[in-house]
């Protein structure tokens, strides 16, 4: 019995600490936000969540208003829903909400890479050097060689007659801008090591399809792997791409190519200097290439489906891309050099801008999410305050919240190309809710210390495809009547939305 009695109060301690753990205790206090914890302890609601995030978030802003937080498999977050109180979440200092160990978690998860101090700080000077301003001058000349090398290679060939040929524009999109993209920033084989340069461009094309197909692999196993929810046949495919990763884009692969980005050099350079192991640079590399590469290829697909389906903006963009090809005394023409895509004349388009804009704001659903470091109090535009919990998660999730939005966009499913362009032509910035102008009223590149840093690269690589595709390219969707597909659920908070099924169309060089 003596011994009985300390047996059961250790169980009981250990039930209690269990309950604790799982939330079972958690209430929430005068001055919280609505707590909803769901009905399975620790869990709570992550498998409607997981579901259908944009259909849970609606339906709890019904239930508790823009402001609530949530259980989520042992997490408690803090959902902000009020587009006009952004700015509370995107400003507020770093030493209360915290980007980097949440950002740490998930690249360790997904690419077995191990964060270390200073890492998103050299990622951005890095980025703000290499792609944007001059350095993005290099990068849109990089991409545009590599984009002719796929797409145009066949011309004046046999096999580049105007026959049509057919295709998943989803695929060939993705594909295309992925492989092209890859080269830019991972370099090229060398023309002396394959005896000419045009076998070293026939083993770009050759390596870059490869990879991609590997990529796409290990993409469509990216949602599951970033929330651990993984079978094991699927782990074991994950485990066995990350290792072809590593090694495809490893220090010593970058070693034997040309034309190495000075992004991914100095990237490389930086994390030998502060003495990482290089298996450990050859993860970072890994990161890199879905960073860069993960999203802009299937914005492409969207972004050309929208066009193939409403053609008053087809013809818009069309014509701009006509008069400024005009505009720079290029013209395409049998026989004739290859257009040289500047990005001064990238910069000359503000209605293919405006579609761009217009297709990820319907595209692009994002999660940005925050560590909480320390109690603090969220304050609200309309003067409501919030106490916020040290330990917790903070979250906005933009799509339903600002993109969606009818009062900030009017008719918000519909796609208009013209929605962020003005009368006179220039780029409309102003967009309000209940009176008030909305300073985030679009956020498909995240915003704060999660903007993503290279989305003036990603923006041209969209733009330099699709410029290509309407000056050298008849093409058009093999049933002209298709629905545009759903998208993918299951990728809510990732990015680039992706369709749950491809769209088939055809395709001929124009000459």
């Amino acid at each position: 019995m003596e011994l009985l009695l300390p047996l059961l109060a250790a169980l009981f301690a250990a039930l209690i600490g269990g309950l604790y753990v799982l939330g079972v205790f958690r209430q929430r206090k005068p001055g919280e936000p609505p707590l909803d914890k769901g009905l399975i302890p620790w869990l709570g609601h992550v498998l409607e969540f997981r579901r259908d995030t944009l259909k849970f978030l609606e339906r709890m802003k019904q239930k508790h208003g823009d402001v609530f937080t949530i259980q989520i498999a042992g997490f408690y977050i803090t959902f902000l829903q009020d587009p006009l109180s952004f700015g509370a979440f995107v400003k507020e200092s770093r030493e209360k909400l915290d980007f980097n160990n949440f950002a740490a978690q998930l690249v360790y998860r997904v690419f077995g890479y191990k964060a270390v101090d200073g890492d998103h700080e050299t990622l951005y000077l890095s980025s703000n050097k290499h792609l944007k301003g001059e350095g993005l001058e290099v990068m849109t000349q990089a991409m545009m060689s590599n984009l002719q090398n796929l797409m145009l290679h066949s011309i004046g060939s046999a096999s580049g007659q105007k026959t049509w040929k057919e295709d998943g524009l989803f695929m060939y999109s993705y594909n295309i801008v992925f492989r092209a993209g890859y080269l830019a920033l991972y370099g090229n084989f060398p023309h002396k090591s394959e005896g000419s340069a045009a076998k070293a461009k026939e083993k770009d094309r050759s390596e870059s399809e490869a990879l991609f197909y590997e990529f796409r692999k290990y993409d469509q196993l990216f949602p599951n792997l970033a929330y651990g929810v993984l079978l094991p046949r699927e782990k074991r495919e994950a485990d066995r791409l990350q290792s072809f990763f590593w090694d495809a884009v490893s220090v010593q692969k970058l070693k034997n190519k040309d034309n190495i980005s000075r992004w991914v050099w100095d990237m490389q350079q930086a994390k030998e200097e502060m003495g990482m192991e290089e298996a450990m640079i050859n993860k970072y590399m890994f990161v890199l290439l879905w960073a860069s590469q993960g999203n802009t290829g299937p914005s492409s697909f969207w972004l050309l489906l929208f066009l193939l389906k409403h053609p008053e903006a087809m013809k818009a963009v069309r014509d701009e891309v006509d008069k400024v090809l005009k505009e720079s005394g290029q013209e395409v023409r049998p026989g004739g050099p290859l257009i040289d895509l500047t990005r001064e004349m990238l910069m000359k388009t503000p209605v293919m801008d405006s579609a761009v804009e217009e297709t990820l704001r319907l595209t692009a659903a994002p999660l940005l999410t925050r560590a909480v470091l320390q109690d603090m109090t969220l304050k609200m535009a309309d003067g409501r305050e919030y106490f916020i919990r040290k330990d917790d998660r903070m979250a906005i999730f933009p799509y339903n919240a600002v993109h969606l939005d009818p009062e900030i966009h009017p008719e918000p499913h519909s796609f208009k190309y013209n929605r962020f362009l003005n009368p006179d032509g220039s780029r409309k910035t102003d967009f309000y809710k209940g009176g008030k102008k909305v300073k985030y009223y679009n956020m498909p590149w995240g915003a704060g210390v999660s903007m993503c840093p290279g989305r003036f690269f990603a923006t041209n690589e969209l733009k330099q495809f699709v410029f290509l595709m309407l000056v050298y390219f008849e093409f058009e969707l093999k049933n002209p009547d298709v629905e545009i597909p759903q998208i993918d659920f299951k990728r809510w908070g990732f990015g680039s939305m992706q369709p749950v099924k491809d769209v088939q169309f055809r395709y001929r060089l124009r000459f």
